[in-house]
């Protein structure tokens, strides 16, 4: 399948960078926005499709109405950012925008209850978040072609402060729109939706380079395959399977995650043999883009499941022995944990200046060794700690994600030719977003395990002291920890979630108050807990600290540099030419581009040309 080159470049003004920095900041905002948004919502979204998530056969519902969205959307972000490189980024951008909103308006509509209703949420918000994906990594491209090397990084700060403040908001937001109804935390993404895909349609231009190439299916299918299967099945090993408090023995969990590695493997051999690959591997050879990469997915380790233990700690354990019900404890997590927020808001931007004068190196580097200093930090305080203090260290956290985010994204995507800034971008964003899952899945195992070890002999002790008959008290020790740990998250009073109305109703007014009190539950999990917590945050901090030592190996400040992308950083100041490589149409790689030469006058659109061989393979010519 090839791609008509059109007869001429589009014309942009000289604050045409701004528009799309403006309009690619609200589609982050929105596609972060919807990750999150359903995590204060859900109780809400089960109590209208009327199904309980904590009842046997339902926690799956759970955990894919959690995760759906972030495992197909890191599954698909490459196959989506290739497709941009070859039919026109910004094409593919405008779709992801209108098939988000739809997505949205199809949500609102579903009106089954029960396993059906769930099941149809959850094939949605999958269907949702291949538009999400289209946005993702899209926008990051969009800004390079834009944008000059010595301002991309403040762009992508900005942008990347957008989809964390979209995280923090779509929390809080989509918790308060449950109030009136869960259908609004969907429709709430419409008109926003609505506004960005129409100025997306009338004011952005594709500028970037296109490569006339077939579409790699076999590749395609063979990476979507096989990184869906790996996320899959690392999904279910956070279930319990059998008498077994995880799924890790679970042969079905097993299969996945062998029979994906080996597809991935496959998906290698194929990109070596193909003409037009989904992805060029050899892009790898380009220390910025390995190195900056590597850092992202080790970093993602060690944060992504760390903030979902950070925000049980602060809803099973810390805010109710500050005077706060459970149900509200989701609302208020999100509030106490603004700090992580304003921190990366106020590195993101400024770390992303300077690095487009000094590199991304040392930013990005600090960065992961502060956040790696903030984890050993959070090693020593208490269950019930003081908060000033500790918000302190969830600023400086917050703050090493900014410093190393914005530089270390700018630094990928000034490493790679213009024409491969699309599967790049999806790789990056691939990268990051594949971490979460895995960290998930690795941290739960932990907390489950520690949790396992001294919860039950701390509860069948408490149980029984507190009037719950002995085999009543031993069935509810046992009960694997994952249970009364999804009841915290989602608001529930765990022990009055757990303990059945026979045995409440045969105990004392006394005795009920106390087991179902906002002090029983937090005292009797705490210990525990914060132990299992030391030993993640331990490899959070080793994660950390190997991503700073991959931080630094990526080089000096680089930025690549040919002949397709001096005439699309042309055309993004505002000139003018004819001819493929000028209109956004890149021959084939190893054919020969006409170019502008540097005396073409930008006003005119007039220039003079010159014929040079553009290079099969990356070629940086420029770095310093």
């Amino acid at each position: 399948m090839t791609v008509a080159a059109p007869s001429r470049s589009p014309i942009v003004g000289p604050h045409y960078k701004w528009v799309v920095l403006s309009n690619t900041t609200i589609g982050v905002l929105l596609s972060s926005m919807a990750g999150t948004g359903l995590m204060l919502a859900l109780p809400k979204i089960f109590d209208g499709i009327k199904l309980n998530p904590l009842a046997a056969g339902s926690s799956s519902y759970l955990l894919w109405m959690m995760m759906g969205y972030v495992l197909v959307s890191a599954v698909v972000v490459v196959t989506v950012g290739r497709i941009g490189d070859i039919f026109g980024r910004v094409k593919m951008y405008n779709l992801g925008f209108a098939w988000f909103t739809v997505s949205a308006i199809l949500l609102s509509c579903v009106w089954s209850t029960g396993s059906n209703g769930a099941l149809e949420l959850v094939l949605l918000r999958m269907f949702q978040a291949i538009g999400g994906a289209l946005l993702m990594a899209n926008s990051a491209a969009i800004i390079t072609d834009a944008f000059p090397s010595d301002q991309l990084g403040f762009a992508l700060g900005i942008n990347m402060v957008a989809a964390i403040i979209g995280s923090f908001l779509g929390i809080l937001v989509g918790g308060l729109l449950s109030l009136l109804g869960w259908r609004w935390v969907f429709l709430a993404n419409v008109p926003i939706g609505a506004f960005g895909t129409i100025w997306a349609y009338l004011k952005l231009k594709d500028i970037g380079v296109r490569v006339p190439a077939r579409i790699d299916w076999a590749g395609n299918l063979a990476f979507a395959g096989g990184l869906g299967m790996v996320l899959v099945g690392m999904t279910y090993g956070i279930e319990p399977y059998g008498t077994s408090l995880s799924g890790w023995g679970n042969p079905f969990v097993i299969s996945m995650i062998t029979s994906g590695l080996f597809l991935l493997a496959v998906f290698a051999v194929i990109e070596t043999r193909v003409k037009d690959p989904m992805f060029r591997l050899s892009l790898f050879r380009i220390r910025p883009f390995a190195f900056g990469n590597l850092a992202s997915f080790l970093g993602s380790i060690g944060r992504g499941g760390l903030m979902f233990m950070l925000m049980l700690w602060f809803q099973g354990i810390w805010l109710p022995q500050h005077g706060y019900s459970f149900a509200d404890t989701p609302l208020w997590a999100g509030i106490y944990m603004i700090p992580f927020t304003l921190g990366f808001v106020i590195a993101g931007p400024i770390s992303g200046k300077l690095s487009d004068r000094y590199g991304a190196r040392w930013f990005a580097t600090g960065g992961m060794l502060l956040a790696a200093a903030t984890y050993a930090l959070m090693m020593t305080f208490p269950e019930n700690f003081n908060y000033i203090p500790f918000g302190a260290v969830m600023l400086f956290s917050g703050i090493g994600g900014g410093l190393f985010a914005s530089p270390n994204t700018s630094s990928i995507m000034n490493s790679v030719p213009a024409r491969d800034r699309g599967a790049a971008s999806g790789m990056r964003v691939t990268f990051a977003q594949t971490g979460m899952p895995l960290s998930m899945g690795l941290f739960f195992t932990l907390l489950v395990s520690g949790l396992n070890a001294k919860v039950p002999a701390a509860m069948l002790k408490g149980l029984v002291a507190n009037g719950v008959p002995a085999s009543s008290a031993a069935a509810l020790s046992h009960v694997p920890p994952l249970g009364y740990v999804f009841a915290a998250f989602l608001g529930y009073n765990p022990l009055k979630t757990l303990l059945p109305s026979s045995v409440l109703s045969h105990l004392s007014a006394a005795q009920a108050a106390h087991l179902t009190s906002r002090a029983f539950f937090p005292q009797l999990i705490g210990p525990a807990f914060v132990d299992s917590l030391s030993i993640i945050l331990a490899f959070a901090v080793v994660m950390s600290l190997i991503a700073a030592v991959a931080s630094a190996f990526r080089g000096g400040k680089f930025v690549h540099v040919d002949e397709e992308s001096k005439a699309q950083r042309h055309i993004a100041r505002g000139g003018r030419h004819h001819g493929p490589a000028a209109s956004g149409v890149a021959p084939a790689a190893g054919s020969v581009a006409p170019v502008a030469g540097s005396a073409a006058p930008a006003a005119s659109g007039a220039g003079v040309a010159r014929r040079t061989a553009v290079p099969a393979e990356p070629h940086p010519v420029h770095g310093k």
